[in-house]
C-alpha cells in the first residue's frame, strides 16, 4: 500500500494493482498534460495535470461508493475506471481534441485495448467492462461518466483552485451523502440544492475559466497550428494520445511558415486581436450557433480574408463551446417517485438560456491586420442563423 499527497483531497491510499496500472508509460504520460491547456497563460497557477485529476477522481468515486454502500469489489473496479478516464486525452487536454475525429473517451478505448494497461487490467478484470463503465454504461458507469459523476467534481474543484476563481467550489460532500444506486444513479431530495449548486459552478466556470475570451484565442491559435502539423504530416492524428504537451511544442518550433510562426506567437504571448463579437443572446435562435458546419466556418473566414487582403491562415472565425445545460436528467426521489432534476429546478432551464449571456462568435486576427478590419461589415460576411 502506498499514498499520494494530492494538494486538493489530501493523503490518497493506492494499492498495489493501481501502482501497476499508475507506472505504466500511459498513465504516466498524464502528468505531462495539461489539465487546462493554455489557460495558464491567463491564470498562471493553471498548471495543473490530468494525472492529478485522474488520481482525484479515483479518490472520489471510492468515496461516493463508500456513501453508496457498494461491495468491495465494485469499489475497486470504479477506483481502476476513474484513474484510467482520461488515459485517451491528447496534448493540451480538451484544446487539441476539438481538431480531431475520436473524443478522448473513444481514444481512451483504443488506448486500453493496445497497451499494456489491457494485459494488467486482465489480471483482474475483463477489459471491456471497465471501458464500458468508462463510458458511463450501466448503473455503476454513471458513477464515472453521469450528469453528477465524480469527474465532473473533481475538475471543478481542481480548476477552481490552480485558476484561484472560487465558482467552482460545490459541496461534494452533500451530493455524496445524498445519492443512492439503483437501476440509475438516484438523487435523494435533500441534495438538489447541493447539484443545482454544481450546475450553477459549471455555469460560471465557462465565461470565468473555460471559455474565458484572451483563453478562446489562444486555443484558437493553437488549433490553428496543431491542424497544420496534421496537414504537413508532422503528427499523426490517430496517434495523438501516445504525445504529451511537449512533444507538440517540440515540433512546432523546429517547423517553418504558419506552424512556426504560431507557436512563436504563444511562446511570446504576442495574441490576435478580436475584431468583430456576436453576441448570441442579441439573436432570435442563439443556439443554431452552436450548430454551423466547418465548412460553414471556413467559408466565413475566406470571405474575410479576402476583404480585408490578409492571408486565409491568420483569420480566425470562433464558435463559443457551451454545454447545453440540459443534461441534468438525473433522477431524483422526490415523495416516493423518480423525477428529473429538470422538472423540479427551474434553475436547470434558467440556466439553458442563460448560457447566451456570456457566449459570443468571434473574429481574431493578428496585431498587425487588426487595422484593417476597422471599415468592415462582419454582419454581411457572416450569417446570422436563426
Amino acid at each position: 500500500m502506498k499514498f499520494i499527497r494530492d494538494s486538493l483531497h489530501g493523503n490518497l491510499q493506492i494499492n498495489e494493482f493501481e501502482v501497476k496500472l499508475i507506472d505504466t508509460p500511459q498513465i504516466q504520460r498524464l502528468r505531462r498534460i495539461k489539465q487546462l491547456g493554455f489557460t495558464y497563460l491567463v491564470y498562471p497557477g493553471a498548471n495543473h495535470t490530468r494525472f492529478e485529476h485522474s488520481i482525484g477522481t479515483m479518490y472520489l468515486a471510492s468515496r461516493l461508493s463508500y456513501g453508496l454502500k457498494l461491495p468491495d469489489e465494485q469499489r475497486q473496479i470504479l477506483r481502476v475506471c476513474a484513474l484510467l478516464h482520461d488515459a485517451g486525452h491528447g496534448p493540451f487536454s480538451h484544446v487539441s481534441e476539438a481538431v480531431l475525429k475520436q473524443s478522448h473517451e473513444e481514444l481512451t478505448s483504443k488506448l486500453i485495448r493496445e497497451s499494456e494497461i489491457s494485459t494488467i487490467l486482465s489480471e483482474k478484470y475483463d477489459p471491456e467492462e471497465i471501458i464500458s463503465l468508462i463510458r458511463g454504461e450501466g448503473s455503476l458507469g454513471q458513477i464515472i461518466s453521469g450528469d453528477l459523476d465524480v469527474d465532473r467534481m473533481d475538475y471543478l474543484l481542481r480548476d477552481s483552485y490552480y485558476t484561484g476563481v472560487a465558482y467552482g467550489v460545490i459541496d461534494v460532500e452533500r451530493l455524496i451523502h445524498n445519492m443512492k444506486l439503483e437501476d440509475n444513479l438516484i438523487l435523494k431530495s435533500k441534495g438538489v440544492q447541493a447539484a443545482e449548486s454544481m450546475l450553477l459552478a459549471r455555469y460560471f466556470m465557462y465565461p470565468s475559466v473555460y471559455q474565458h475570451h484572451t483563453t478562446r484565442i489562444i486555443n484558437s491559435m493553437f488549433r490553428r497550428c496543431l491542424k497544420q502539423l496534421f496537414k504537413e504530416g508532422h503528427i499523426d492524428p490517430e496517434n495523438i494520445y501516445k504525445y504529451d504537451d511537449a512533444d507538440i511544442i517540440s515540433i512546432a518550433r523546429y517547423q517553418e511558415g504558419l506552424i512556426g510562426d504560431i507557436i512563436h506567437r504563444l511562446d511570446n504571448r504576442k495574441l490576435f486581436k478580436t475584431v468583430y463579437s456576436l453576441k448570441l443572446d442579441e439573436l432570435t435562435n442563439p443556439g443554431a450557433i452552436f450548430k454551423i458546419e466547418p465548412k460553414q466556418i471556413q467559408q466565413y473566414e475566406i470571405q474575410i480574408a479576402e476583404e480585408l487582403g490578409v492571408p486565409e491562415d491568420y483569420v480566425i472565425v470562433d464558435v463559443p463551446d457551451y454545454p447545453s445545460f440540459d443534461e441534468m436528467k438525473t433522477l431524483v426521489s422526490s415523495n416516493g417517485d423518480l423525477v428529473n432534476l429538470s422538472k423540479i429546478s427551474t434553475i436547470v432551464s434558467t440556466l439553458r438560456d442563460a448560457r447566451f449571456n456570456h457566449a459570443d462568435l468571434c473574429v481574431y486576427l493578428p496585431e498587425e491586420y487588426s487595422n484593417l478590419a476597422k471599415d468592415v461589415s462582419f454582419n454581411q460576411l457572416i450569417d446570422n442563423p436563426e
